[in-house]
């Protein structure tokens, strides 16, 4: 089955304005910019067809193809990275059996965690949507609850049943434990990583949707599959190790270049 990767990335972010541009600095001290750590960090996935950047500013253009990316103009009217994929995929022909979205704000995101998602899609005949999530320890939880108490939007919290089948995304810590938990222990909160592989034909199906109340009030565009029936399936994926955090708010900045110190990310 043909993989396609497309980061959308867009400059007129409401928290965070012309945040694909912002250099993050590496174990080596060396510094690359957001957009080309996302477009780095796909290229380290196995079997996959092509990688595309997708975005409506030259700037972002213009960056990409300096470190080599192919690039793909979207349009401006484009709601979210979900939409904007779906105009990728439909201005490059179409023809891929699976469209992953790598969304440009995840520079963390280790290969396995996308083989595995396009994995279980395949697995999953009945799944039109896949995504992965990756079970708190207590240090990470804590970094939720302490965002939400500083009034930050932080990452994102998934519920969802026995098979794997989505229930629902939260920008609030779901499900609720009143649990003290040790940094390193397992918690029943799981992180919803930004990443999602669509079959084409649910992928193109979206832009016709329109925004649902759930979707207007999280924030969350993987909520418009759930709000009009779409089966989407949840990944359960291993840190191995790692630490996974979003670039969210520029507060995350120096947040992200030490978990890279740490971790030894070049």
């Amino acid at each position: 089955m043909s993989v396609l990767i497309v980061i959308p990335a867009r400059y007129a972010s409401t928290r965070y304005p012309g945040k694909p541009l912002v250099p993050l600095t590496g174990a080596t001290g060396e510094a690359q910019t957001l957009i080309e750590r996302s477009w780095r960090a796909a290229c380290d996935v196995a079997g996959v067809d092509r990688v595309v950047v997708a975005t409506d500013d030259d700037r972002i253009k213009a960056a990409s193809e300096a470190f080599g990316a192919e690039v793909v103009m979207t349009s401006e009217a484009c709601g979210n990275g979900t939409e904007r994929c779906a105009e990728a995929h439909a201005a490059l022909g179409g023809g891929y059996d699976i469209v992953v979205n790598l969304q440009g704000d995840a520079p963390l995101t280790p290969a396995w965690f996308i083989e595995g998602l396009v994995d279980g899609l395949r697995a999953a005949p009945d799944a039109e949507i896949a995504t992965p999530v990756l079970r708190c320890d207590g240090a990470t939880l804590t970094g939720f609850l302490e965002d939400r108490k500083a009034g930050r939007v932080g990452g994102t919290t998934a519920v969802f049943g026995a098979a794997g089948q989505a229930l629902y995304f939260s920008k609030e810590v779901i499900p609720y434990t009143n649990t003290d938990y040790a940094p390193d222990a397992d918690t029943p909160v799981f992180h919803h990583v930004g990443v999602y592989a669509y079959r084409p034909d649910a992928l193109a199906a979206y832009p016709g949707w329109p925004v649902g109340p759930l979707e207007q009030l999280e924030g969350l565009e993987q909520l418009r599959f759930l709000e009009n029936g779409r089966q989407v399936l949840c990944v359960e994926v291993a840190a191995r190790g790692r630490q996974f955090w979003e670039l969210n708010n520029p507060e995350d900045v120096p947040k992200i270049e030490q978990m890279m110190a740490d971790m030894g990310l070049a």
